[in-house]
């Protein structure tokens, strides 16, 4: 087994490898507006970096949000084109429950992350394999009695201490912990699901109100 995982859903681009045993490299850059710059570079460094071709590899992760548009269909798109370039298969992962896993916290807490608008991305979790609500987004303010009391993880919690008052990292998700998630389930026999995108809402482009269309007489 050697898996590609990589994630576009937050701020970072992340990349990682997995032979099957453990995370053998793997690479994390914070820079919201450069996921198309920097998703392919790094996948490069690392397979580099582990002395392997891309044709190495027998299956894919991708990251599946929730997270803004923009961002999170160029980790979807660069995943569906490796699945199909290479013939192996591409695998889902919804990216709060990478932050949950990562943060390998034992009893209930929540995962949020920045959805911007004042918003967050957020879910809640019994453990940190094991989530109990689907992902949503909301209003800080509007979920506090829900997350109350809770320990929280990412980026959001971190940007709203009155709402998440024990927040702490990881703040954004690691490929890392999405390939040994992945690895962990699938060795377990668990199918995953196809990558298949969480957008949440529409968005932040929109047509003009009034927009006319010209087409040539």
């Amino acid at each position: 087994m050697l898996l590609l995982a990589l994630d576009t859903a937050t701020p970072a681009v992340t990349v990682a490898l997995h032979d099957g045993r453990d995370v053998i490299a793997s690479s994390s850059q914070v820079d919201a507006r450069r996921h198309g710059e920097l998703l392919l570079p790094a996948i490069d460094r690392i397979l580099a970096e582990a002395g392997l071709r891309l044709d190495a590899v027998t299956g894919v992760v991708a990251g599946i949000g929730p997270g803004p548009y923009t961002g999170l269909r160029v980790g979807l798109m660069t995943a569906d084109t490796f699945g199909l370039a290479l013939g192996v298969p591409v695998h889902g992962v919804c990216t709060l429950d990478g932050l949950a896993y990562a943060a390998d916290l034992k009893g209930p807490f929540v995962v949020a992350t920045d959805a911007r608008r004042k918003e967050v991305y957020w879910a809640r979790y019994s453990d940190s394999r094991t989530r109990v609500t689907d992902p949503a987004v909301d209003r800080p303010a509007d979920i506090a009695a829900q997350v109350e009391g809770l320990p929280a993880v990412g980026a959001g919690a971190l940007l709203y201490p009155d709402t998440f008052p024990k927040a702490h990292e990881p703040e954004h998700v690691s490929a890392a912990a999405l390939a040994r998630l992945a690895a962990e389930k699938l060795a377990a026999g668990e199918e995953l699901p196809a990558p298949r995108p969480l957008y949440l809402r529409r968005p932040d482009a929109q047509v003009p109100k009034n927009y006319k269309v010209v087409t040539p007489k």
